[in-house]
């Protein structure tokens, strides 16, 4: 069983640009403990602001009214009982102490030699004893130990193996490491000192983090560090998802993590941190279940011949085809099937034409479109039952934007006025002051992104993508326009149909 110790709210927290609010940090510490089911999760560094020590206080009084406390730890410093007294202030019960792992970080940046940095270690672990706290003990910079001051790690870990030290966390801090010596040195830590726990702290530098992660639990090391979505400094951390994928199918190896509960956290801390998922991100990504290929489609349907062990069913996901210039009929045919919709051969033939031009404009198309695409190839009854009319938008400096809407639903016109927040927003309520008045349901907006190609061209075409949620259901729609407020009110259009059918 290898440990999985999530640390996405300190080190991922050291994402340029991010910085959770404090009930958004008790919301990921609930998910990551209670949905995910993670082992341990680091929550703070000790003394760096007034805000964080009552965000630490906050999560503590939960965790340890639900059972968890011994699972939170916070980071602490080599600074007699600075560190201490913030955590035990806040509630915690554990401090993961930094350490010098280096003789260059020792003499360079603490100035001090190996033998008064020891002295001082020694003295907070004393301390940490008396005030009733579990230490776990960070080597800052070992990678780099490893590499040129091996006789200093030895000297340090020959004066602590005997300490009371739950665990030694070994960081790769600069993401310097290969899989290569990566097991090279986590196995002479582990053949030196074989009683002792050892975690693996990987960085992501060199687009290594996962593969160093492989070899070090290949070597041994029984705990290893993750941050959701791979947050952190720089290139960041090794993600979780991708380290418990890894984990459970390349190395056969068991965690206690819940696999199916893996996208929707990620999806959740995504919209938190505004750090967004590459769509190509493995196991938690938008388009690493989806097959573009016909021919991949095609061997799909003859005994699932491009299936691997990443079922998208065990991340609470579901496979998709794409629908575009490459689908092929194959795809066509499982997104109609899943649709329950079946066309004969000439109007399969005509679809897969529309289809494929379609994705030579560049347009998306998703399986929610095949309905008005099938009746507008097809030239059956207009399927829409909503229809913009007109709108009006109006931006000027130093008052509200306002909006004017006028829509058409089942043959009958109605118009509203509504002031907003930006132009798509006055749209949006001027169009709800419309659906109140009817008493019709509407959707939750979950998520707005909007592409717009670089390159300088103020007439390229933007798409705007919007994610909604309408009993229960999530879907997207999409918008192209060269105004990308006109791109979100085709998206919107789009969105107000489907949501007839529901």
């Amino acid at each position: 069983m290898i440990e999985i110790m999530d640390t996405t709210l300190r080190d991922g927290e050291q994402t340029s640009g991010v910085s959770f609010a404090a009930t958004e940090k008790l919301h990921i510490a609930r998910l990551l403990i209670e949905d995910l089911n993670v082992d341990r999760l680091e929550i703070a560094s000790a003394k760096v602001s007034e805000g964080e020590f009552e965000t630490a206080k906050r999560i503590n009084r939960w965790a340890s009214s639900a059972g968890h406390l011994e699972r939170i730890e916070v980071l602490g410093f080599v600074d007699d009982e600075l560190s201490l007294n913030w955590v035990k202030t806040a509630g915690g019960k554990v401090m993961n102490l930094l350490c010098k792992g280096s003789l260059k970080h020792c003499k360079e940046q603490l100035r001090k030699t190996p033998e008064q940095h020891l002295a001082d270690i020694l003295n907070v672990l004393e301390k940490a004893k008396k005030m009733n706290i579990s230490i776990n003990i960070y080597l800052e910079d070992w990678s780099n130990g490893m590499l040129n001051s091996p006789d200093y790690v030895f000297y340090l870990m020959d004066n602590l193996k005997d300490k009371k030290i739950k665990r030694f966390i070994l960081p790769d801090t600069l993401g310097i490491l290969n899989p290569i010596n990566t097991g090279e040195f986590c196995r002479t830590m582990i053949e030196k000192y074989p009683t002792l726990h050892f975690d693996f702290h990987a960085h992501n530098d060199y687009d290594l983090a996962v593969g160093n992660v492989f070899s070090a639990v290949q070597a041994g090391i029984q705990g290893i560090h993750t941050t959701t979505n791979g947050l952190g400094e720089r290139a960041g951390n090794a993600p979780l998802a991708s380290v418990i994928a890894m984990l459970h199918d390349q190395l056969k190896l068991q965690t206690n993590i819940v696999e199916n509960n893996l996208n929707v956290v990620s999806r959740i801390v995504e919209s938190y941190s505004g750090i967004r998922i590459p769509n190509n991100q493995p196991v938690i990504g938008d388009s690493v279940f989806t097959q573009c290929a016909g021919i991949h489609a095609d061997g799909d349907n003859k005994n699932k011949l491009y299936y691997n062990d990443l079922l998208p069913e065990r991340f609470g996901r579901a496979r998709e085809y794409a629908l575009g210039k490459t689908s092929g009929k194959s795809n066509i045919k499982k997104n109609l099937e899943a649709m329950s919709i079946e066309l004969d051969e000439v109007s399969m033939k005509k679809l897969t034409d529309r289809i494929i031009e379609l994705g030579d404009k560049k347009e998306i198309v998703t399986q929610d479109d095949l309905p008005y695409i099938i009746s507008d190839v097809l030239h059956t009854e207009n399927m829409d039952k909503i229809r913009i009319l007109n709108y009006s938008l109006s931006l000027t400096q130093g008052l509200r934007p306002t909006a004017t809407v006028r829509i058409e639903i089942d043959g009958k016109e109605y118009e509203q006025t509504a002031p907003g927040d930006g132009q798509y927003h006055a749209f949006s309520k001027a169009l709800w002051k419309i659906y109140t008045h009817l008493d019709k349901s509407k959707p939750t907006l979950k998520d707005y992104n909007v592409f717009i190609p670089t390159g300088g061209r103020t007439d390229a075409l933007v798409q705007t993508t919007i994610t909604w949620n309408f009993n229960g259901k999530d879907f997207k729609t999409r918008g192209l326009d060269v105004d990308q407020t006109s791109a979100a009110i085709k998206a919107t259009v789009k969105m107000l149909n489907m949501i007839e059918n529901m």
